[in-house]
């Protein structure tokens, strides 16, 4: 193998694919990157057994090949390379030199056999926009749970049927719905899916997503899902389990409705959080009297309050909410109205931005015991 490729290329790629190559090394071949070099191509591979991306580079190829190498050394010495050309060459007992200008670098090679294989997708992929994509992971990734001990809530629960798209994610404590209709831009309509994916396929996939402005091409076989942009190919492991019945937890009779200003109520949560208990979060709601009257309490610390104006004189809603799961739903929300509605103080309330009108965003927050 015998290769020359520009410096930022292959940084752009490596940068891509490093992340998702796994660190702990309990099967050390899952701390290499596979390098293919093809007729002027070069071929990327990066793999976790759970979740793998590929990528095809633009490349000068004078010998064919394969190796796999160290992925985060790979990723560091081209990073502080300078920007040139790089020469890739595979030389006797699978030692890989890297020669760019006047530095040089020699690192042992792996028999690209010992490389796990990386599912292929025989059928058809339906599209979908990227930006859509990235919005859903957005609006979802940060209510999974952090237990790997509830396996099935380790993922957001991603439905597709009659081309309308839905994505829930949820902890137990709290659940985010988002859901457009008419999200594909080609493809089998009567294509149905629902699957859970995985936390770090979705951390993953933002990122595929943010590097392009085209379409996802999105595919799903019996064990994988296929996520392909342009060269690049995401695939991942399904992850099993019983997702919750999300449709028993979205609130049907919250007839009480308080409109408020995002930034206003939001600059006021992170505020009046400083006050709160390091380990609750708490803080309280007191909605009423046209004013929501926002407060927090720790015997260690101290107090805060702070009270908002609301277009709202129904009846008095005492609740209490952790401030840290609140900073998070707004930090997905850009600017505008928000809608929180309650039943009373006990039950669950929803929160929803206005004027998404192409999404459907419902946020829903356990209450706790003040």
């Amino acid at each position: 193998m015998q290769l020359t490729i520009n410096k930022q290329v292959l940084l752009k790629e490596l940068n891509f694919i490093h992340g998702v190559v796994e660190r702990k090394n309990t099967i050390p071949i899952l701390s290499n990157l596979m390098i293919e070099a093809e007729s002027n191509t070069l071929s990327i591979k990066g793999t976790d057994l759970d979740v793998s991306i590929s990528a095809v580079c633009d490349a000068e190829v004078k010998g064919r090949g394969a190796t796999c190498v160290q992925a985060k050394k790979l990723f560091e010495i081209v990073r502080a390379l300078p920007d040139a050309e790089i020469e890739i060459k595979l030389g006797e007992q699978d030692q890989v030199s890297i020669v760019c200008e006047r530095s040089r670098f020699k690192m042992p090679g792996l028999a690209k056999d010992n490389f796990p294989e990386i599912a292929e997708f025989k059928g058809d992929f339906v599209t979908l926009p990227a930006d859509l994509l990235r919005s859903f992971i957005a609006r979802t990734i940060f209510a999974i749970t952090n237990e790997e001990s509830r396996y099935a809530l380790n993922g957001a629960k991603f439905e597709l049927s009659g081309g309308v798209l839905r994505m829930v994610a949820t902890d137990g404590h709290r659940l985010s719905f988002v859901e457009k209709k008419d999200a594909l831009i080609n493809g089998h309509k009567e294509m149905k899916v629902d699957v859970i994916i995985p936390r770090k396929t979705l951390s993953e996939l933002a990122k595929l997503c943010a590097e392009t402005e085209e379409s996802i091409e999105f595919g799903k076989d019996e064990n994988h899902l296929f996520f392909k942009v342009g060269r690049r190919l995401l695939v991942s492991r399904l992850l099993n389990g019983q997702f919750p019945n999300y449709e028993m937890v979205l609130p049907k009779d919250n007839r009480n409705h308080v409109p408020i200003d995002c930034e206003r109520v939001s600059g006021a949560i992170k505020r009046v959080a400083l006050m709160a208990d390091e380990r609750s979060h708490a803080i309280r709601f007191d909605v009423g009297n046209g004013q929501i009257n926002v407060t927090s309490q720790a015997a260690d610390i101290g107090e805060a309050g702070e009270t908002l104006p609301v277009d709202y004189n129904g009846e008095t809603i005492v609740a209490g909410f952790n401030a840290q799961y609140l900073n998070e739903f707004f930090s997905v929300v850009q600017g505008g109205e928000v809608v929180f509605d309650f039943k009373d103080g006990n039950s669950q309330a929803q929160i929803r931005p206005q004027g998404e009108g192409e999404y459907d965003f419902r946020y829903i927050v356990m209450p706790m015991r003040l």
